[in-house]
């Protein structure tokens, strides 16, 4: 497997303030760089033996891998879904300027 050295990372959730705080804490905490909140979106799936119709609001985080299970942890916390969706995508290439800033913006902040 191949790491890449950027991800989108996608999350969902069911209301557009749910979705602005998960996008504010996850800017704040420096473990995105960015994050576009799309909606509303249907999701249809599975869920505890029947299938479900959702609107939901759709997060696109924009982070370095290096700071993943932290965004992941971060999310699995503030989110009040029980199994919330947190998939990765790779970022096989993009503008040199903008990973770049993506990369300054998550990356760890140290004390001297």
């Amino acid at each position: 497997m191949t790491t890449t050295a950027w991800l989108t990372v996608l999350t969902t959730t069911d209301s557009e303030e749910k979705a602005h705080s998960l996008a504010q804490g996850a800017v704040e905490a420096r473990l995105a760089a960015c994050v576009q909140i799309s909606a509303p979106v249907t999701s249809v799936y599975h869920w505890r033996n029947a299938i479900e119709t959702t609107e939901e609001w759709q997060l696109l985080f924009r982070t370095t891998a290096e700071r993943y299970d932290e965004l992941e942890a971060h999310l699995q916390e503030a989110h009040d879904y029980e199994t919330p969706e947190i998939i990765a995508i790779p970022v096989l290439r993009g503008s040199a300027r903008y990973l770049a800033w993506v990369s300054a913006e998550t990356a760890p902040v140290t004390s001297l």
